[in-house]
Formats: C-alpha cells, sequence, structure tokens
C-alpha cells in the first residue's frame, strides 16, 4: 500500500510539472496542442432560512475549476482535475469552525485536499478529484488514479454507483466526485463490455467490483458482483423506453462480510421514467426502495451530515422515497424546472425551483431553491429553506 501511494504522488507531481510546463509555452505554437485546459469561475450566492422567525444566514462562494488534459501518444491521456473554492459569510461563522473541516474531508487513499486558509468568517480550499493516466488501445482501457467511475443509470439514485455516489442536492458539482482507483475495461462487442474495478479509500477499505454490460432487446443491462468495504454486493440495472419514454432502474444487494451466513442484507432499488413531449416539455419521475429504511421519521441529522454521508447504501434512511419534475424551456435562452422529492411515511418533502438564463454562449446565470418541509426529525424537516443565485463563466 506504501508503495502504490508513493507512486501516485509521484505521477501526480509528473502531471503537474507538465502542466506547468504546457501553460508556458508560446501562444503562436504552429504544432498542433497535445493538451486541453478548460473549466469554469463562478460566484455563487446563497441564503439559509432555518426559521421564517429568527436569524437569516447568507454566504458566498467564489468557486474556480480546471480540468487539464495531455495527450502524449494516441493511447494515453493524463488527466487532473481540481477545484479552488473560497467561502465567506454569515454561514461560515455561525458553523466555525465545523462548517471548513467538514467542507475539506477527503475520502480518498490520497488526501488531495488542502485548507489554504479559514477564519471565524471565511475559508479557502483546493482539491484535487482527478488525477489519473489512461491507456486507450483498441477494446481495451485501463485508468489508474483520481477517477470517477460511474456505473449508476437512474437519475437520482443510484444503488450501483458503488465506487463513488453522488448527491442530487449538490447542484453546482456537475463533475461529481472521484475516487483513489484501477479500473480496466474491455469491449467484448459494439454494445458490450467487461469492467473491473479497484477503489481503496482512507480508512484502508476496498471496493472491489465487476461490470457487465449487454444490449438484449433494445435495452441496455448490467450485472455487477463483489465487495463495497464491509459488504459483498451483487446488482443489476436496465435502461430502455416504453412507448417514447425513458425507462431505467437499479438495484443492489449489500450482505455483510462479517454475516454472510445469515440471510438477512440489505435490498436498495430505483427505477425512474421519463418523456419529453414535442413542444419539449419535460416529465420526470422516480422511486426508491431501501429494505433497511425506517417507516417513521427518517431524519439523517444536520444539514452538513446530510451533504456527505451519502453512500449507495444510505441514499435516505427512509424505507421509501418519491421523485418528481417538470421542466420546459420558456424561451430557447431561458429554462424553468420545479423537482421534488415525497416521504410517504412521515410525510415530509423537498421543492426545488430554478430557473436557468443562457446569457452568453459561456455565462450562464442561475436561480434556485431548495425548499424542505416537514416535522422536526422528518426527512426533510429539519433543514429550512435554501436559495441561490448563481454566475458562472465556463471556458
Amino acid at each position: 500500500m506504501i508503495k502504490l501511494k508513493i507512486l501516485i504522488k509521484i505521477i501526480l507531481l509528473f502531471f503537474l510539472l507538465i502542466f506547468l510546463n504546457q501553460s508556458i509555452q508560446a501562444k503562436g505554437d504552429i504544432k498542433p496542442r497535445n493538451y486541453s485546459l478548460n473549466g469554469h469561475l463562478e460566484t455563487l450566492e446563497t441564503v439559509w432560512i432555518k426559521d421564517f422567525k429568527k436569524k437569516w444566514l447568507t454566504m458566498n462562494t467564489i468557486k474556480n475549476r480546471l480540468d487539464f488534459r495531455w495527450y502524449p501518444t494516441s493511447f494515453l491521456t493524463a488527466h487532473i482535475g481540481m477545484r479552488n473554492i473560497m467561502n465567506y459569510g454569515q454561514m461560515v461563522g455561525e458553523y466555525y469552525p465545523f462548517f471548513a473541516d467538514y467542507a475539506i474531508i477527503d475520502d480518498g487513499y490520497l488526501d488531495l485536499t488542502r485548507l489554504i486558509a479559514k477564519d471565524t468568517s471565511f475559508f479557502i480550499y483546493s482539491t484535487f478529484d482527478r488525477a489519473n493516466l489512461e491507456f486507450s488501445k483498441g477494446n481495451f482501457e485501463a485508468k489508474i488514479g483520481r477517477q470517477r467511475i460511474n456505473w449508476g443509470i437512474n437519475l437520482v439514485w443510484t444503488p450501483n454507483d458503488i465506487f463513488n455516489t453522488f448527491n442530487y442536492f449538490d447542484f453546482d458539482y456537475i463533475e461529481r466526485p472521484g475516487c483513489d482507483a484501477i479500473k480496466i475495461q474491455y469491449y467484448t462487442g459494439m454494445t458490450s463490455s467487461a469492467q473491473l474495478a479497484y477503489k481503496i479509500n482512507k480508512e484502508n477499505k476496498v471496493t472491489f467490483a465487476g461490470l457487465y454490460k449487454f444490449n438484449k432487446w433494445n435495452y441496455d443491462f448490467q450485472f455487477l458482483a463483489g465487495v463495497m468495504e464491509d459488504d459483498i454486493v451483487l446488482g443489476t440495472g436496465w435502461s430502455g423506453q416504453i412507448k417514447g419514454a425513458g425507462f431505467n432502474g437499479e438495484a443492489t444487494y449489500f450482505l455483510s462480510k462479517e454475516n454472510f451466513s445469515d440471510s438477512t442484507g440489505v435490498l436498495v432499488a430505483s427505477a425512474g421514467i421519463n418523456y419529453t413531449f414535442k413542444n419539449s416539455l419535460y416529465i420526470h419521475a422516480a422511486f426508491l426502495f431501501n429494505s433497511a429504511g425506517t417507516t417513521g421519521p427518517a431524519s439523517m441529522g444536520s444539514i452538513l451530515v446530510k451533504q456527505t454521508n451519502i453512500s449507495a447504501k444510505n441514499y435516505t434512511r427512509a424505507k421509501y422515497s418519491t421523485f418528481g419534475e417538470i421542466s420546459y424551456p420558456i424561451t430557447p435562452l431561458i429554462k424553468a424546472n420545479l423537482s421534488g422529492m415525497f416521504n410517504p411515511n412521515d410525510k415530509s418533502a423537498y421543492i426545488g425551483p430554478s430557473l436557468d438564463f443562457s446569457l452568453t454562449e459561456n455565462i450562464g446565470f442561475l436561480l434556485i431553491g431548495q425548499i424542505f418541509i416537514g416535522d422536526p426529525d422528518t426527512e426533510f424537516g429539519d433543514y429550512g429553506k435554501m436559495f441561490y443565485m448563481r454566475l458562472k463563466w465556463s471556458f
């Protein structure tokens, strides 16, 4: 393990040196570039209303993302992706130092997140969520380093995504988290492939699994088997259409390695359907089942825990969760969206309205709300209302 850690650090340092070398090359170089650099710069204003009768808290976030890719040969690609984030305002001070402590948690085998500075009103940190080398030759692909291994199919809850689950409420992180892993893939046909992946986290816990994907009856199917930290996992998923409507789903069964003889495991399954009308109106519905979930109040604790403590096994403490979404392009440059979740047992709900404006080809303006409704200790009852305003420049 120590040798692997040293190797990955050397690879990362090498990539950084390459990045600096390529970035200072003259712009007038007539040779075709064998690298690319893109990303975005944004400002995000947040207002959190825990209780309308009490103090409203605000926070501003300035965020920069950089994605550097280098193509030294036709079959090798190096990728470094980093986020530089500054948060400041009342929310930081109200939850000092816990807000900053949660933000810089790095679940990877390598700690690639660094706190630059912090005080009672602000904190600045940088994190590398991509740092990998990919080999691709014919039908074979291999990748080592920090990467995203995306095995999920459903658009909201992805129990097949055992390597790096994403949080639906983290709308501003479209790239989604990565993990320190090795993945190999072989395409067995035009619509079929086999994958093997190995991940290790900061606690030295291993996730190792294989996935096979194929197409049958105009549906994409997948089956997976392996180990996710303390559990043996078996999973399946599908994606296709029913009379023009997209239909997808996935399920994973988790069985404790320590209690393998005990037939009592945890089944997490999700399914969704979506349809786009001729006038571009889009509707989407999804359902989640967790056999280990509760039919009582399903609170996960503080808003900070809800944002970070997510895995394919515990998207929610609820046994059942439902989701609905509708969106419509008011004009070619303005899109309206309304999404929501509902816990049918504890009767709590989430409502997420948004307006997305395309100001120019690479500048966008977003207004979004995250409104949590419910009694105390219910799934959505302890988080209040959050409203955001974002101006984003992509390059």
